[in-house]
């Protein structure tokens, strides 16, 4: 695990100009309760960031997370990671997903992390889609807490993108199991509408205020570039701001 948190933290940071959590959005997991960390999909490197918010959030509970098999035939050194295979659009796949799901879950320090829809979805998609394995994970778990997670991925004024993301207040799975089928899915999609929801309106802002960088990236332009401004700076005895954008600075009126 350490050796993949150094190395993903080194392509992350190639790619993207921060980690952000929304100030409102810091995760809530009870201890001695087992959680799902339930996840909208909105990109590729979803599977990167769930390592490093294990790494950096829940250093010391054990996570998993389910991928398509086909997928993780391709990456095969996920299997290390607490990653399992499931088939999709199978009924064998769904029913071995549930009970894997209630194997980790039985554990009170274990998490399971998972993406809500169960495919790739846009961010702005509406209803929030929700896969069907998802609202039978109360009955196989109703001791864990459901935690409805948003991701999104933006540019601000730098080269390099933004990752954000943003926890909501845990959900009861005992409370979710009492109701109907139909009355829990909307209950997991409503949850994960208003988190989704709020931290797009703090997307919209691009006010880093609103957020903490939990992992820095790369700032500025880079490149030869990027090496002459540096240059340029030192000769005149100047400290040297990569970034391009000037909100944020100490001092700045935005």
């Amino acid at each position: 695990m350490r050796f993949f948190d150094v190395a993903f933290t080194r392509t992350f940071a190639g790619s993207f100009t921060a980690l952000r959590v929304a100030r409102w959005g810091w995760p809530q997991a009870p201890e001695g309760r087992p959680a799902i960390i339930l996840m909208n999909h909105p990109g590729w490197w979803d599977g990167v960031l769930i390592l490093l918010m294990m790494r950096r959030f829940f250093l010391d509970r054990p996570g998993f997370t389910p991928i398509d098999a086909a997928a993780l035939e391709k990456y095969r050194f996920m299997k290390r990671l607490g990653v399992f295979g499931i088939e999709q659009e199978s009924a064998r796949g769904a029913v071995r997903f549930l009970q894997t799901a209630r194997e980790v879950l039985a554990d009170p320090r274990h998490m399971l992390w998972m993406n809500a829809p169960g495919r790739f979805a846009d961010v702005r998609e509406r209803p929030v889609p929700l896969a069907p394995g998802v609202t039978r994970l109360p009955e196989v778990a109703p001791d864990a807490v459901i935690i409805p997670t948003a991701m999104e991925y933006t540019h601000w004024t730098e080269k390099r993108g933004e990752a954000l993301i943003a926890f909501g207040a845990p959900l009861d799975a005992a409370e979710l199991r009492g109701l109907d089928r139909a009355a829990r899915t909307e209950a997991i999609r409503d949850a994960m509408t208003a988190v989704m929801d709020r931290l797009a309106a703090d997307a919209i802002s691009q006010d880093p205020e609103r957020f903490e960088a939990v992992l820095e990236g790369r700032q500025g332009m880079g490149g030869l570039y990027g090496s002459w401004q540096y240059l340029r700076a030192l000769l005149r005895g100047q400290r040297h701001d990569p970034r391009h954008g000037t909100r944020g600075r100490p001092g700045d009126a935005g």
